[in-house]
């Protein structure tokens, strides 16, 4: 029997103290569509996203990361998960169809680290109205439709923890993540690693800060066409009163530009990335940089993100 897969990345559910403030810098800034309101939680997802939701936002007392939900490659894959997780002896929640809006049945679960997963194959793809549906079938949303900046579709998340070659290994045994890059510290110890578990360079990275000890979240990113749409996003944000937090610039690993802005209410940080590259090579051997290495790989060109995190749930 084939070991079971996982797909793609598929939603981040993070909380915000400020519900309102966030909707209105990641679907007014930042340029991602609502779908749907369920309760005190908002779905969004990018122009090129048909699933039900790439990005959801639900009321709470901080700025957290709830969940990061991955999508596998079939419904039969979720169970097939669920046994392998229980074996290693991790703790398995199973969620029923349309507990989670727009979903159907999942599992949830913290990896060793502390970071809640989701997987989950069925989903909704509703349709846009028709005044905000493209005229192109292979497009959900018309460009149209207000903000110029219009992410495309989620693309990565990115999330810190203690024990990273650990964490690295545990993610590619249990759930079959393939290490792509990764970079190392002065003393010659992982610091973080750049995962996928599809031909994009990645679609999870994991690192840490010297002595840290608790999971946290540092950023979602969104792809966007070209670097000039990173620029135009710079231009947009300024526009609303929101600083650009990093770039645009390039990283060396992962060869992609960036741009990062933070939600001002929260402290919430996106990503708006383009480039990379992707790997289709069955016999791909991970990218290693040292620490010198590390310096340019990391921030080929541009301001870098400061290093703060926000809390897991």
């Amino acid at each position: 029997m084939m070991p079971p897969e996982i797909a793609k990345l598929g939603h981040v559910a993070l909380v915000t103290p400020s519900l309102e403030d966030s909707v209105w810098f990641f679907r007014d800034v930042i340029g991602l569509r609502e779908v749907e309101r369920e309760g005190d939680t908002v779905f969004l997802r990018g122009l090129r996203d048909w699933e039900h939701h790439t990005l959801s936002l639900t009321e709470g007392d901080r700025a957290a990361l709830d969940h990061v939900g991955w999508r596998t490659r079939s419904a039969e894959d979720v169970d097939a998960f669920a046994d392998r997780l229980t074996e290693e002896g991790i703790d398995v929640t199973r969620l029923e169809p349309g507990e989670e809006t727009g979903q159907g049945e999942a599992v949830r679960f913290r990896i060793p680290a502390g970071h809640q997963f989701e997987l989950y194959f069925d989903t909704d793809k509703p349709e846009p109205t028709d005044e905000r549906r493209s005229r192109l079938k292979n497009r959900v949303y018309n460009l149209a439709d207000a903000s110029p900046v219009i992410p495309r579709r989620i693309d990565h998340v990115n999330v810190h923890g203690p024990d990273v070659t650990a964490t690295h290994e545990w993610l590619r045994e249990v759930l079959g993540f393939r290490m792509n890059e990764y970079a190392l510290d002065d003393e010659g110890d992982r610091r973080g690693g750049w995962m996928s578990n599809n031909s994009l360079v990645h679609t999870l990275a994991y690192g840490t800060e010297k002595g840290a000890n608790e999971a946290t979240f540092h950023h979602v990113a969104f792809y966007l066409d070209s670097f000039g749409d990173l620029m135009n996003a710079a231009d947009v944000a300024r526009e609303h009163g929101v600083d650009v937090e990093g770039g645009p610039g390039k990283h060396g690993i992962t060869q992609a530009n960036f741009l990062y802005i933070t939600d001002p209410a929260t402290g919430i940080r996106v990503e708006l990335y383009n480039g990379g590259y992707q790997i289709f090579d069955p016999d791909w051997e991970a990218i290693e940089w040292d620490a010198e290495e590390a310096a340019e790989g990391l921030t080929w060109f541009g301001n870098p993100p400061n290093q703060e995190t926000i809390p897991v749930e």
